[in-house]
């Protein structure tokens, strides 16, 4: 049996974007992160056992994305594809995922409050 994890609202301050201000100064960013694991909730999983240790501890999701967030990318879709993978290597019973990364109020010449991307693995 599975089980979903979700993270929200993770915001963050990082150096994304095709403009040199972008790369500079940086803008505020905020990632979703939902997982389905697989496993933990069998008979006798971790679950059952109350162990931290056979689930997809949130704290490390929380410290992958972050240390993701924190290398600069010309486009939001390749951070947040190093995000996925970065997931999907520390957590092998994550059975699949979506990562949604939003830019928060984008230079596009006019008001927007965000542009975002979601990527599913």
């Amino acid at each position: 049996m599975s089980y979903e994890l979700r993270l929200e609202g993770m915001e963050f301050r990082a150096a994304h974007g095709c403009y040199e201000v972008e790369q500079t100064v940086g803008g505020n960013y905020v990632v979703d992160v939902e997982l389905t694991v697989e496993g933990a909730r069998s008979s006798g999983g971790a679950i059952e056992r109350d162990d931290v240790e056979g689930v997809v501890n949130y704290v490390e999701v929380y410290e992958a994305v972050r240390a993701q967030m924190g290398i600069p990318s010309r486009i939001i879709e390749h951070a947040a594809d190093r995000i996925t993978k970065a997931i999907a290597a520390r957590f092998p019973q994550v059975r699949t995922g979506r990562v949604t990364l939003a830019k928060l109020a984008p230079p596009l010449g006019g008001k927007a409050e965000k542009v975002s991307v979601t990527l599913t693995f």
